[in-house]
């Protein structure tokens, strides 16, 4: 059964977490399922999200869960999870007062089954960040939840220092977590890629209210770099553990499908790789080209493709059968 990722957003009060989630909520093609949990304070646009997920036959677009407590989780997540609503992604809007590590290791220990964490997208008001957040002598334990942390509202900043503040909070950042991913944004105009799948044409499905144009202002967008690489042949399982233990530099988020050689035979897997967080799973034979995806931001796109098809590259005699274990522990630890 395919596992709908499950990304939690986080961020203090005032940060634009809610005006970055309702960015998100226009992708092109995208349905998503939305948790918030003080729904009544919460300024989701009810123009992107059509209807209550009990009400499930009237969505036509996405649908939201009033979650009125962390213990109610679940029970939102079992409804979102239904293969009827064709879901590409669930986004748990955290208050702003709620702990990212907290909320993300209920996701990742939710017993739902089909779900998966997607990663913590963490936003940072680049103005106040040091007022309301990072006042201490160490840097607060939120960033080591983080997979993707959004420095946003950076045109608040006067031009001339914003260098000297992105580079203050991404050093603050990095000295408790050296793994995450920070980009900065205005307006928590963000590329959808770093975040779900979304379908790249607009009229990929006409019928969703999250294609809308958004005429609310001329905010840059943050645009992500890909990189696709296709499988000839059933590549060697010790080249792709490598590959996802030792990601290239800037990927943030990497999927595909691979068959890899088996002995006399071949065996195929779905790999997703978001921030740190890895997630093999069994896939069936056939139905579709195997290969692999990576986005980041300022990729070295040559050297990303080399890795991939380094990856990608056929077994042949030989593979080491090392490889095959090392792949099968990465799923058994996914399940």
């Amino acid at each position: 059964m395919r596992q709908l990722p499950v990304i939690a957003l986080t961020g203090h009060l005032g940060a634009g977490k809610t005006t970055l989630l309702n960015r998100l909520l226009r992708a092109p093609g995208a349905r998503l399922g939305v948790v918030v949990n003080d729904f009544g304070s919460i300024n989701v646009d009810a123009g992107l999200v059509t209807g209550q997920v009990d009400d499930a036959e009237a969505i036509s677009g996405g649908c939201v869960c009033c979650l009125p407590d962390a213990g109610g989780l679940d029970e939102a997540l079992e409804k979102l999870a239904r293969p009827r609503l064709r879901l590409d992604a669930v986004i748990v809007e955290a208050s702003g007062v709620a702990d990212p590590s907290s909320l993300a290791r209920l996701i990742r220990f939710s017993e739902v089954k089909g779900v998966r964490s997607g990663g913590v997208v963490d936003v940072v008001d680049a103005g106040e960040h040091f007022a309301t957040v990072d006042t201490g002598v160490l840097p607060p334990e939120r960033y080591a939840a983080a997979t993707l942390v959004v420095i946003n509202k950076i045109d608040r900043i006067a031009e001339a220092d914003r260098d000297a503040v992105r580079a203050r909070i991404t050093g603050r950042i990095k000295e408790r977590n050296p793994r995450a991913h920070v980009v900065a944004a205005e307006r928590g105009r963000i590329d959808p890629a770093l975040v779900f799948d979304a379908a790249a044409e607009e009229s990929a499905q006409p019928e969703l209210p999250f294609a809308a144009a958004d005429g609310e202002d001329h905010a840059p967008h943050v645009h992500a770099d890909g990189v696709t690489v296709a499988a000839e042949a059933p590549a060697d399982p010790g080249r792709l553990v490598d590959l996802l233990e030792d990601p290239p530099e800037g990927v943030y988020r990497l999927k595909g499908t691979v068959a890899v050689a088996a002995g006399r035979g071949t065996r195929r897997f779905a790999v997703s790789m978001v921030g740190r967080q890895l997630h093999v799973e069994s896939h069936p034979q056939g139905g579709g080209r195997d290969g692999l995806v990576a986005i980041g931001m300022h990729l070295d796109t040559a050297e990303v493709g080399r890795r991939l098809r380094e990856a990608l590259s056929p077994a042949g005699q030989a593979a080491e059968g090392d490889g095959l274990r090392r792949l099968t522990r990465l799923r058994r630890l996914s399940e």
